[in-house]
């Protein structure tokens, strides 16, 4: 079966074989195997790329868009407040699972694991 596209399958936040089946159980847990064509997720592991991709996207973004505010209108402290907190929580909701489902796909497709030493030269 031919690996999906890793953006299209993190955008969907489907398997990355089959493009099928939900990857989360919950917000950004992920399942134990595919229902649909059945892979095994035990060896998935994102570690903290998600998280680090969307602080570095979420921050540029938001500091970004209050300097313009900030510059253009010159608003109060608590209009900032009212804007931006809100905006960073929900573009941090929108963004990690599909981060994360993103670095699964890629994980998946580059058949990346965990490194193993060897004793052949």
């Amino acid at each position: 079966m031919p690996a999906v596209s890793p953006l299209s399958a993190g955008f969907a936040r489907t398997c990355p074989r089959c493009g099928q089946a939900p990857l989360f159980d919950g917000f950004i847990k992920v399942k134990d195997r595919c229902p649909a064509c059945g892979l095994d997720y035990s060896e998935v592991d994102s570690g903290d790329g998600p998280a680090f991709f969307v602080m570095s996207i979420v921050g540029f973004v938001v500091v970004a868009s209050a300097a313009w505010v900030e510059i253009a209108y010159r608003p109060a402290l608590w209009i900032h407040m009212a804007l931006w907190l809100p905006a960073t929580l929900a573009l941090t909701v929108w963004l990690l699972p599909i981060a994360k489902s993103t670095l699964v796909a890629s994980q998946y497709l580059n058949k990346a694991a965990e490194g193993r030493l060897s004793d052949e030269p």
